[in-house]
C-alpha cells in the first residue's frame, strides 16, 4: 500500500524509530527536499534536533532522471561505474560543476541563520523520502563519515531490493518499510508526492526542534 503522503511516511518511519525517542545523541539528518518532510515529523516525534546534508544526483545527460552519480558536499563524486564509462570526461566534469553549484547554492540557502552542524559521535538518523539508484545516499553517507558519528542509520519509506541490499553495507542500521516487487521510482510509493518547495524546506527547518551545536 502506498503512503498517504510525506508526512504519513515520517510518521509510520517514526513508529519504528520510537526507541531512540528522548536519546541526548540523536540528530535527524535529512535530504533536500522531500526528505526533510519527513525528517521534520521524525524529528519532532523523537524530540531530536533536525539538520540536511546536501548530495547532489548526476543525472545522465540524455535522461536526467536516471542517475549516474552523486556529488558529496566535499566534492567527491560516487560513480554507477558502468554508466560513468558511456560518457566522455568533458562531459562528466560539465554535469559535476553544475551539481556542485547547486548543492551549495541549496546548503547557503537552506541553513541560512542555523547553527553549524556537529555531527561527531551522534547517533546520525538519515531520512529521505525513498531511493531509486541509492547513489545519492551513498553520498550523504561519504559526508557524514568524514564528521565522525557514533552510529549511522538509514530510515527510507521504500525503495527497490537491490539498492536496499546494497545499502545494508553503508550504514550500522536500516529501517526500510516497503520493498515493492516491481518498483519504477518513488512517487510510486505515495498517493500524493508534491514538489517540495525551498521555501517549505527553510521553513521546516526553523520550526520545531531547531539544530543545536554538539
Amino acid at each position: 500500500m502506498p503512503f498517504k503522503n510525506r508526512e504519513d511516511a515520517g510518521r509510520q518511519l517514526a513508529d519504528k524509530l520510537a526507541s531512540y525517542k528522548d536519546t541526548p545523541d540523536v540528530v535527524i539528518i535529512a535530504l533536500p527536499r522531500g526528505g526533510v518532510v519527513l525528517g521534520r515529523v521524525i524529528a519532532d516525534a523523537l524530540h531530536a534536533p533536525l539538520d540536511i546534508v546536501v548530495p547532489r544526483k548526476i543525472g545522465a545527460p540524455d535522461n536526467e532522471e536516471y542517475a549516474i552519480g552523486a556529488l558529496a558536499e566535499g566534492g567527491e563524486v560516487v560513480w554507477n561505474k558502468m554508466e560513468k564509462e558511456r560518457y566522455g570526461d568533458e562531459i562528466l566534469d560539465i554535469l559535476v560543476k553544475r551539481e556542485r553549484k547547486e548543492s551549495q547554492r541549496r546548503f547557503i540557502t537552506y541553513r541560512k541563520g542555523l547553527p553549524p552542524r556537529v555531527l561527531n559521535n551522534k547517533i546520525v538518523i538519515l531520512v529521505d523520502d525513498g531511493i531509486a539508484t541509492g547513489l545519492t545516499m551513498r553520498a550523504a553517507i561519504h559526508t557524514i563519515r568524514t564528521e565522525h558519528p557514533k552510529k549511522i542509520i538509514i530510515a527510507l519509506p521504500g525503495g527497490p531490493k537491490d539498492t536496499v541490499d546494497m545499502l545494508r553495507g553503508e550504514a550500522d542500521e536500516l529501517i526500510v518499510l516497503e520493498i515493492p516487487p516491481f518498483f519504477s521510482a518513488v512517487g510510486q510509493l505515495y498517493e500524493e508526492f508534491p514538489q517540495t518547495t525551498d521555501e517549505e524546506v527553510i521553513r521546516l527547518l526553523t520550526t520545531g526542534s531547531r539544530p543545536t551545536p554538539g
